[in-house]
């Protein structure tokens, strides 16, 4: 058997750029005559934008820590021992940079018992644990707090999770089996897997303290002063900690079945992390936290060595990286200040991006249309939004009444627009009357003022082909709802110049959107990949094959919604213009479908009525398709859709429509919600062997969102 430094040193190895983690011990007399104590402190080295991790050399350092204060436990020199983090972070878990590095079974094994070795000894001290949660906590962070006998947590604490879920992980240094023994299993599957499935949901200080996983809360600014006073009490049997008794009966199944039901309904069986933390929850019930370990232990290595982690980091660190270095993009020092914008339109589109540009840019914010009572009904509505946000508490009185003084309208566009740096209009999508509204706006604005359109599938080149200036206009194509998701679409038309594309991806990056660089190809990335998948779900509809099977076809995939729910967001009538925009443009690949034409004609809003709760065929609906007689299976439909996707994104990257693969991820991550286990999509079309099959290759090298090999 290696030992747990043996273990760590190959790791170690393996990770030759690891940022590593000291962990120091200082020694304290705790107040009241309490006795002597060791504080282990964990710190990088760096400042808090440079969170502490674990790799294999951090928990080494953490490892030789503890042989110390074992050691003086043992003689009796010190009562207890604390552990805590560098101002405001505690640990934020393993390195993920790592993980992506390993390419062996027994190296992941390695990894996952190497935590749980040093993390078991913190309850193994001859003297009892406590862990400080002075700042942010996630993942291995949280988990060596859970081994230790007492937590205390701090009021100004932002973010706890265990997110490993959410990445095609379990928490799998002591999570699995710790939580639901300290704070039953109903809990422990609320943080674990409904938390991690809902977009990683973190949890605040005060949510840490009501859940029964710290036993103490402090404010923050003298966290440690108190945590260190409260320790003292505790061990001098002043404080007793008294814990709610986890109920070990039927609760227990009944947590682990909601745990599957969130499951199902997020993945659909799609991914395999969730199952497998929720079987290592059912198992934990007797309380045998070696069993619970050697299965975390088992799940990690099995899900370390699996394609959907790999997606899942590979996801992660395209959102946390490459969305934040937008790639192509020009020099950020040509970008223009913009101190006003403009909005052309006041319907709820224009309305919800006015909102956004007065609370990002904080600049006067003016919207126009065409008559009085719609300019008023769309300024009523952001007052009324930031009159929600005030009842929420997320902005105060102050600040709520000066966003409201940035927002107003005007009916007069020269008035409105004349001093204004950036305009954007939002108005109906046909190419003649966003020409008009250009050709207006232009004659009253600066030179320089940037004209920008949030067309989702017009030629923004042919926009701005009539104007004195094309070089000034650009492509911004939000996505709805504008306050949740968070791509931002740059069109490059032929024309724009880099100072107008610079501006705009420093007004994407000050309203915190994630923006992406795309050509003026008809209907961009987003909504030509949708309109292309949706294409072939209807034309299978079309064909023959029942609406239930065409849906549950996709479900494998476990995306957020059901193609024909997604339609019902968007719109048919939106649906159905932008495939008749992309029919246009590539008649072969994109149909108009027949039956679609008559839903959006007879006025309904979608597929579907929910009288019963859960969506049903509408009879109405029903009645008016119009089927051949082709039936598919569902393998035969998802083969069809699929086939689709990855012909489109292959003739999308010869035809330079984004810079690499990785920018259609990006997209669909950020713009349509795609699951990180997809790691957006081409790593799951490369897992599949669609890539292949379609275009003869992969669209990522091999060791990208995959095992290295």
């Amino acid at each position: 058997m290696s030992t747990t430094a043996e273990l760590l040193k190959g790791a170690a190895e393996l990770f030759p750029d690891e940022v590593v983690t000291q962990a120091h011990v200082r020694h304290l007399e705790l107040p009241q005559g309490a006795g002597k104590f060791a504080l282990i402190t964990l710190d990088n080295g760096l400042d808090h934008t440079k969170p502490t991790t674990f790799g294999p050399q951090s928990l080494a350092n953490l490892n030789t820590a503890i042989d110390q204060v074992e050691k003086e436990a043992a003689d009796g020199e010190i009562v207890g021992v604390g552990i805590t983090g560098k101002p405001f972070i505690f640990a934020v878990g393993a390195d993920l940079k790592g993980v992506e590095l390993l390419k062996r079974h027994e190296d992941a094994l390695a990894i996952g018992k190497g935590g749980h070795d040093v993390f078991k000894r913190l309850s193994a001290l001859a003297v009892p644990t406590f862990a400080y949660y002075n700042g942010a906590a996630m993942g291995g962070g949280v988990e060596v707090g859970l081994h230790c006998s007492y937590r205390t947590v701090s009021k100004a604490l932002p973010a706890f999770s265990l997110p490993e879920v959410f990445l095609g992980l379990v928490p799998g240094w002591g999570g699995c089996t710790l939580l639901p023994n300290l704070i039953g299993a109903d809990r422990a599957v609320s943080v674990i897997i409904e938390n991690s499935l809902n977009q990683n949901k973190q949890l605040k200080g005060k949510q840490v303290f009501e859940l029964g996983i710290a036993d103490a809360i402090f404010e923050g600014a003298d966290f440690l002063e108190q945590s260190l006073a409260w320790t003292a009490s505790v061990l001098k049997g002043e404080t007793e900690v008294v814990r709610a008794e986890v109920d070990r009966g039927e609760a227990w199944d009944q947590a682990v079945a909601r745990g599957r039901f969130i499951a199902d309904g997020k993945v659909h069986g799609a991914a395999p992390a969730a199952y497998r933390a929720l079987d290592i929850i059912a198992g934990a019930r007797n309380g045998d936290l070696r069993q619970g370990f050697d299965a975390e232990d088992q799940a990690l290595a099995d899900l370390i060595m699996g394609g959907e982690l790999r997606a899942g980091i590979y996801s992660f660190n395209l959102v946390q990286k490459r969305g934040k270095r937008p790639a192509g993009a020009p020099d950020k020092n040509l970008a223009r200040t913009v101190g006003k914008v403009g909005v052309v339109g006041a319907g709820l589109m224009a309305s919800q991006l006015a909102l956004l540009f007065a609370r990002r840019l904080e600049v006067p914010v003016v919207l126009t249309d065409i008559d009085q009572e719609r300019v008023d009904k769309g300024v009523a509505y952001v007052h009324g939004e930031i009159d929600k946000l005030l009842a929420k508490g997320r902005v105060n009185n102050d600040k709520a009444n000066r966003l409201k003084a940035l927002v107003s309208g005007s009916l007069d566009k020269a008035a409105a627009f004349g001093d204004a740096d950036f305009v954007i209009e939002a108005v109906f999508e046909e190419m003649g009357v966003k020409q008009k509204v250009f050709a207006e706006v232009e004659a009253v604005v600066g030179p320089d003022t940037i004209l920008a359109t949030n067309t989702s599938s017009l030629s923004v080149s042919e926009m701005a082909s009539k104007l004195q200036h094309p070089e000034r206009v650009v492509g911004f194509h939000f996505f709805n709802p504008v306050a949740v998701l968070p791509l931002l679409e740059i069109v490059r038309g032929e024309k724009t110049d880099d100072a107008s594309l610079a501006t705009a991806f420093g007004v994407a990056k000050k309203l915190k959107k994630t923006a992406v660089l795309v050509k003026d190809a008809p209907a961009f990335v987003v909504n030509r990949i949708l309109t292309r998948f949706m294409g072939e779900i209807q034309n299978v509809i079309d064909e023959g094959t029942s609406v239930e099977v065409a849906e549950k076809a996709i479900e494998p995939l476990g995306l957020p919604m059901s193609p024909l729910v997604l339609l019902e967001l968007v719109g048919p009538a939106i649906g159905l213009h932008v495939s008749e925009t992309l029919h246009g443009a590539f008649p072969d690949r994109f149909t108009v479908s027949p039956n679609l034409a008559a839903v959006v004609k007879a006025g309904k809003r979608g597929f579907y009525v929910y009288d019963s709760g859960k969506p049903e065929l509408d009879p109405e609906v029903a009645a008016l398709l119009k089927q051949g007689d082709v039936k598919l299976t569902e393998e035969q439909v998802r083969d069809r859709v699929l086939d689709a996707v990855a012909q489109e994104i292959g003739l999308m990257l010869d035809e330079g429509v984004v810079a690499e693969a990785q920018d259609i991820d990006l997209c669909l991550i950020t713009g349509a919600g795609w699951p990180f286990h997809l790691g957006g999509i081409t790593p799951y079309l490369d897992r599949e062997g669609v890539s292949e099959r379609v275009n003869g290759k992969r669209f990522l090298a091999p060791g990208v969102a995959s095992v290295p090999a």
